[in-house]
């Protein structure tokens, strides 16, 4: 199959055009109405470099709220209430540390300078979220993603102890489901999140529940 050149408008080609590893096209901008039209068709962008790459994969990574994991370590870490929870409290040092912190297994981030901006401006117009996870007022681990609809698009999360993007993306995922969201990308396999319920579904399937609940 090809691999789609993006241009200055902000049509995609079809998913199922995307190669065998996901990868649909390449280039363009993260303009907010073509990173829009991104989430809403099941494409997301990833660098390479100072290109943006987009991609649809098949499977595809997620979480349905009602199949969340909480193991018997973080219903203890609950109990205790060692850290507070928020949302939307301190986007711009999530994506920050998002950005810079380090993980196993990755040489340097994907979270460009650009990338940084453009969902901070996602931000700004209420496309984009951030959890939080905080210790004595201070900040120790979250997450950001984008919402539409019934379903959130998450992005990066980040730890600064154990356990505390654990934390931030449970809690989150119950607020979520008393706001009616029935759909949590995950995008690509971790261990860290498969441990907490997410699994993998055709991506034929993953387009119609977004057809149905954007």
């Amino acid at each position: 199959m090809p691999l789609y050149q993006l241009n200055e408008t902000f049509w995609f080609p079809p998913v199922t055009e995307s190669l065998e590893d996901g990868l649909l096209a390449i280039g363009g901008d993260l303009q907010i109405p073509r990173l829009l039209n991104a989430y809403k068709n099941g494409i997301f962008p990833w660098y390479e470099g100072n290109t943006p790459l987009w991609w649809c994969p098949d499977p595809r990574f997620i979480l349905f709220p009602d199949e969340l994991k909480i193991s018997k370590s973080m219903r203890s870490v609950f109990r205790k209430n060692i850290f507070d929870f928020s949302i939307n409290n301190a986007f711009e040092s999530v994506i920050q540390y998002c950005k810079i912190t380090k993980r196993n297994g990755q040489d340097g981030t994907w979270i460009t300078d650009s990338m940084q901006q453009a969902y901070i401006q996602l931000y700004r117009e209420g496309w984009a979220h951030s959890a939080e996870a905080w210790q004595n007022e201070q900040l120790v681990g979250g997450l950001y993603g984008v919402k539409m609809g019934n379903v959130f698009f998450g992005e990066s999360m980040f730890s600064l102890m154990n356990n505390t993007s654990k934390f931030a993306f449970i809690s989150l995922v119950q607020q979520l489901k008393e706001e009616g969201i029935v759909l949590i990308d995950c995008q690509v396999y971790t261990e860290h999140l498969e441990s907490l319920g997410a699994r993998f579904i055709s991506r034929n399937a993953f387009i119609e529940l977004l057809s149905t609940n954007i």
